[in-house]
């Protein structure tokens, strides 16, 4: 922890910045907070100060969090009217705890550095359990001395924190992070469809599985949702459809073949297409299931 309470802010209080923002609270921070939509009930309730503009959280803040959708949001968040660069003085830092573009995250980085402010990418993994339970990884690009400083404030939100280089190289972590995922989610998913259209108990399966060498925090989370149906997000399957995106461009920048990811990105384009953008990513599954004409569920 903190050795003395700091003046942060917070801008992004979705389903993985509201718990984020709370710990902080919790912890004796003064917080300064702004958001799009409503203000989660207990933030709403604690003593932080709600902001009507990026400019007034960055003006407030030494230290300035964003948790954001996408690239064009935290562009527009950053640099628009009444954005934190318009409000930002020498020594302040910006954490961009977002999942966006590497590339974009350096050119966002240099106009920040270039204003006498510190810049982080700090992308997390964990989804909304992991926010609540502050039990996140971070993964971050930036300097050494930035790190050092912010490093405290992370731990108030995660336990696998990590410095992996220079600016835009914790957003590229978090892109190879989402290929994984996504690939395990749709293995898992194959592997319950399979057992199911085979006569099997999916969850007798699943419970089998977990005790070998197949076993992975996908099986036993996303897993299980698939087979108890509980597809409320954690993580949105538009979201990590944007995440895949920024894989195969940044693949197709480097030259680099990623047949897996495609095909991934394929099966959560079918379920958006039929309407399910907005549900879990584990019900990349549903896809599966279409194709297979056969739903997993429990016996």
């Amino acid at each position: 922890m903190t050795s003395s309470p700091q003046k942060l802010g917070f801008i992004g209080l979705g389903i993985m910045g509201a718990p984020m923002a709370l710990h902080l609270i919790k912890a004796g921070h003064q917080l300064f907070v702004h958001t799009r939509g409503k203000v989660h009930p207990e933030i709403a309730d604690s003593a932080a100060t709600q902001c009507t503009s990026a400019k007034g959280v960055a003006e407030r803040a030494d230290v300035i969090f964003t948790m954001l959708p996408d690239t064009l949001d935290v562009e527009a968040v950053l640099f628009g009217k009444d954005g934190i660069a318009a409000g930002l003085s020498k020594g302040k830092t910006v954490v961009d705890m977002s999942s966006i573009s590497p590339i974009e995250t350096k050119a966002f980085a240099q106009k920040i550095v270039a204003l006498g402010c510190d810049y982080l990418d700090a992308p997390v993994s964990g989804g909304e359990v992991g926010a609540k339970a502050a039990s996140l990884t971070i993964m971050v690009g930036g300097t050494e001395a930035a790190f050092a400083r912010i490093k405290p404030l992370f731990e108030l939100m995660g336990k696998n924190i990590t410095l992996v280089g220079g600016h835009g190289d914790g957003q590229t972590t978090k892109v190879a992070n989402q290929i994984i995922v996504a690939l395990n989610i749709a293995a898992v998913g194959e592997a319950l469809v399979f057992a199911a259209k085979a006569g099997a108990d999916p969850a007798k399966v699943r419970q089998a599985l977990m005790g070998g060498f197949a076993s992975s925090r996908i099986l036993e989370v996303h897993g299980e949702r698939m087979i108890k149906r509980t597809f409320n997000p954690g993580f949105r399957i538009k979201l990590h459809q944007k995440d895949l995106s920024l894989a195969l461009a940044g693949a197709r920048a480097l030259g680099v073949a990623l047949p897996g990811t495609a095909n991934a990105a394929q099966l959560m384009q079918a379920c958006a297409a039929n309407g399910m953008a907005d549900l879990d990513h584990s019900a990349l599954v549903r896809a599966l299931e279409l194709m297979a004409n056969h739903e997993v569920a429990s016996a």
